[in-house]
Parts: C-alpha cells; sequence; structure tokens
C-alpha cells in the first residue's frame, strides 16, 4: 500500500450535491439518495452545529474533567449508600433505557447508509484515509456522529442507577465507561477516519441493549430471548472495532492518509482490552462454568448490568 491517496470527489455527477462549509466540500447524504430525505426530521435540514464542533476542539478538559468527576462519585457512591435502604426506580431506569434505544435506533438509521456510502463509492482503503471533513461533513451524519460523543457523558447516570440500586459495580462496567468517552471525545476532535465504523457499530449494539433493559424494567423481558446474544454482540463489536484500528494502521503512511499512529493506538489498546473483559464476563455467566478468576470454581449466576 504505497502512494499518495486518491482525494474525495463528489459521487454525484455535475456537484449536484456539493456543499461547502469550514473551507471543506461535503455531500448530504439524503441528496444523493433522495428516496431517504422521507426518512429525516425537517430540522435536521437546517440546524448545523458548527458551534459545537468549535467548542469541543476547544475544550478538550472536558472529557477528563467529567472522568474525574465519575471516578470521585463511584469511589463516594458506595460508601454513602452502605447503610441505606436501596432506592427504587424503576419507572425512571424503563424511561431512561427507551430513552437510550430510540436515540440509539436513530443514530444507527443516520449513520449506517452513509458507511455504506463511503466504502462502496471510495473503497475501503480510501476512506481510512479520508479526512471526515470530506467524507461526513457538518451534515446531518456528521450532526449525529456529534451527538454519538456527547452522550458518551450523559450515559455515565447508567453508573447511578447501579450505585442507587446497590448492585455490584464491575471494573467492566466503570472501565469501560471511562475509556469509552475518552476515546470517542479524542478520535472525533482529531478526525479519525474509521470513527464512524465504531460509532455505528456501537450504537446498533447500544439499540438493542438498551432495549432488552427496558424491557427488563418493566418486567416484560421476552422468554425466547437470551441475553448472552447481547454479550456476544459486544464481543464481536471489539472484534470488529479491534480489526478495523489494525487495517488502520496497514495505510496509516500513505502521504496525505488522516488515521493516525497515536489514535489507532490508542483504541486498538481500548477494543482488545474490552474484548477480554467481555469475554471473561461472557465465560463466568454463560460458559462451561468457569469461574476465571477463581481457578474453576462455578460462576455466580447473579446478574449485573453492563454497558
Amino acid at each position: 500500500m504505497t502512494g499518495k491517496v486518491d482525494p474525495w470527489w463528489p459521487a454525484v455527477a455535475n456537484d449536484a450535491c456539493l456543499l461547502t462549509r469550514r473551507g471543506k466540500d461535503y455531500e448530504e447524504i439524503y441528496c444523493v439518495y433522495p428516496w431517504m430525505r422521507h426518512f429525516y426530521m425537517d430540522w435536521e435540514f437546517t440546524w448545523r452545529p458548527e458551534f459545537l464542533f468549535d467548542w469541543m476542539h476547544r475544550n478538550n478538559w472536558f472529557p477528563v474533567a467529567c472522568c474525574v468527576v465519575y471516578m470521585i462519585a463511584i469511589y463516594l457512591g458506595p460508601k454513602y449508600m452502605e447503610n441505606r435502604e436501596p432506592y427504587v426506580m424503576k419507572r425512571t431506569l424503563a424511561a431512561w433505557n427507551l430513552l437510550l434505544s430510540i436515540f440509539s435506533w436513530i443514530g444507527v438509521a443516520r449513520l449506517l447508509p452513509a458507511l455504506i456510502h463511503n466504502v462502496s463509492t471510495y473503497g475501503w482503503e480510501n476512506y481510512l484515509c479520508m479526512d471526515p471533513e470530506n467524507s461526513i461533513g457538518p451534515s446531518a451524519t456528521g450532526m449525529w456522529c456529534l451527538f454519538f460523543v456527547l452522550s458518551k457523558p450523559a450515559e455515565l447516570v447508567d453508573t447511578f442507577f447501579i450505585v442507587a440500586h446497590k448492585k455490584k459495580l464491575m471494573l467492566l462496567h466503570w472501565y469501560h465507561h471511562v475509556t469509552v468517552l475518552l476515546c470517542t471525545w479524542y478520535t472525533f476532535i482529531t478526525h479519525c477516519p474509521p470513527g464512524l465504523v465504531y460509532s455505528t457499530i456501537n450504537f446498533g449494539v447500544h439499540a438493542v441493549m438498551y432495549f432488552y433493559y427496558f424491557l427488563m424494567a418493566i418486567k416484560c423481558k421476552p422468554k425466547w430471548f437470551n441475553p448472552k446474544w447481547i454479550t456476544i454482540a459486544q464481543i464481536t463489536q471489539m472484534v470488529v472495532g479491534s480489526v478495523v484500528s489494525t487495517a488502520a494502521f496497514l495505510v496509516v503512511r500513505k502521504e496525505g492518509c488522516w488515521a493516525s499512529w497515536e489514535n489507532n493506538t490508542g483504541i486498538l489498546v481500548m477494543y482488545v482490552s474490552y474484548f477480554f473483559l467481555f469475554l471473561q464476563f461472557f465465560l463466568q455467566r454463560y460458559g462451561l462454568g468457569i469461574n476465571v478468576n477463581k481457578g474453576g470454581a462455578k460462576s455466580s449466576e447473579k446478574k449485573t448490568k453492563t454497558t
């Protein structure tokens, strides 16, 4: 893989869908495929969040501050609840999970078409190197990528329900929340090309996962659905993320490539660590009765929510 990366070019002839913002050309996906326009909300045609893009670039301390406050809270929270009765917030928890599920389903509908379009139009290798300001831009897709990143601080609320209900707070849970928040934020502001893959698959897994948690909260969990499939989907997500970030390493030396060693390294370490943690969780709960921490003792059947 050598040579200069082919530049981005408009997919629609005569530049019919070409727009320019922030000095970069891009296309709106619902202009490239007019039939998609019917599935968008009116405000998505007009609202452009460039001011939020700029704010995120200027304030890269914010995700670090969120993580510091979060770590303090998960240390003090269980101590506060130690001699108190668990709170009962089933309706609030159900509403929260339903909200996140709906949000994630919309995210999938917004990001997946753009991902398919970019890879099929420009090729996998070019896509991994292409400036997201061209391939996505401040379009409706870019706006939902922004919403995805900003949802990660909000998802820290998940831990509040665990602590308030006096459930066990697992390493997998809080480690996942902290590292996802940091990695998504810095992937976004450094214009990491594979970010659209990471966010699309995460939206998809969360759409199903949070809807399942909603059904559990309202005691309507379907008997036919085995929750182990959610963990399998999470493990699959980590495999895909690891493969994509590894593939980005193969093109990072190409002239003009927007993929970076630093970001790819952080993403790969994150996904590999998640893979082993989720695999450990799966084996402890579902696999062969083996507890990988206690030399073969039977795993606990107690269920703890992971996100």
